[in-house]
Order: structure tokens, then sequence, then C-alpha cells
């Protein structure tokens, strides 16, 4: 039986998440105000769950999210590319209203990424790093520092729903998603809660 939660933090604002372009691939640096909330990202962690350092940090290898942990105070133990951002292939750099202009109703959650990951290769990585931190939560708390749909994509497959699901559930940036269990079923124990 494991005893550790699954901390999942989403990377601090940056000039594409508020300008609402797809950003898996390119290393778009935190905004002035991303930083400053990174930091209080951080002291929101450590009043959720006190000062021992967490069993396994894992972060994604782009710079927003790298920044972010260091700037939350988390000491990262390794780097994991399993976490990056949804890969949107063509589609990088682009709002969803201008793809909206040729494909009229896309979503990531519902259409396909011309040149990118599909749902079910998204749910994948998702499930394979899930299966590590579960087995590392018998040591204590696991983070993983990472992106916004990405990290949907983790709480919907902790509690056994398809990748698409994570349609329902926020991440804005930065905020904390919190997995757990209850004698052993998944739950989510905190969704979207954000520092300030």
């Amino acid at each position: 039986m494991s005893s550790g939660r699954i901390f999942l933090l989403r990377h601090g604002e940056t000039e594409w998440s508020l300008s609402g372009q797809h950003t898996g691939r390119t290393d778009v640096p935190l905004t002035e105000r991303g930083r400053e909330l990174a930091q209080a990202a951080g002291a929101l962690f450590r009043r959720l769950r006190g000062d021992d350092p967490p069993a396994l940090v894992l972060a994604s290898p782009r710079i927003r999210a790298l920044d972010t942990a260091e700037l939350a105070g988390l000491k990262v133990d390794r780097v994991d590319e399993r976490l990056a951002e949804w890969d949107y292939g063509d589609y990088e750099g682009v709002t969803t209203e201008q793809i909206r202009e040729t494909v009229p109703g896309w979503t990531v959650w519902t259409h396909p990424s011309p040149g990118g990951e599909t749902a079910d290769e998204v749910a994948a990585r998702a499930d394979s790093v899930l299966a590590d931190a579960d087995a590392a939560r018998v040591k204590g708390d696991v983070v993983f520092i990472g992106h916004g749909q990405f990290s949907r994509v983790l709480a919907a497959r902790w509690i056994g729903l398809p990748a698409s699901a994570g349609v329902h559930f926020a991440m804005e940036a930065p905020s904390w998603c919190v997995l757990g269990d209850e004698r052993d079923v998944p739950q989510l124990v905190h969704v979207n809660l954000k520092p300030l």
C-alpha cells in the first residue's frame, strides 16, 4: 500500500500561455509574473505538506518547467522527457481560434494534431510515468513539474479515465493538482490549487 501522494505542478505563466498559443516543444521562458507566481507556488506547496523534502521530484526538460521548479524551491532529482507537454505538431505556436479557421470545432481533446501526438500516445506516456511514481510513493510524496494539458491527462489517467477526459480538469499557470487514494482507490485530492 502506497503512502505518499503525487503532486503535479504546472509551470508558471509564459507569453504563449497568456496568448493561448499551443506550446509543446518550444522553449518559452517564464514572464516576470510567471516567476513571481512560481515562487508563490513553492510557498503553497510547503503549506500543503510541510518542509520535509519529497521522496522524488521529476521535471519536464522544458526551461519553463525547470525554472518553475527552481523558483518554487524544489530540487529536481531527474529530468524526464515523459513529462513534456503534448506534442502539438503542426499546431505548435498556433492558437485554437486560428486552428478553427480551417478545422471548425477543433480541440486537442477531440481532434488530431497533424505531425503531433495522438491522445493514445499521450495516455501511454502518462501511464508510464504514473506507474513509476506510484511505485516511488512507498517512500513518500512524488512531485512532477510539467505542463497544463499533460498534467490534465495525468489526472484523468490516475482515476482511470481516457486522456480526453482531461478537458474536465483546470490547470492554470501555475497551479497544483494532488493525486492520492482512499483505501487504494485512486482519487483527485485537489485540482487547480493556485498560489494567489
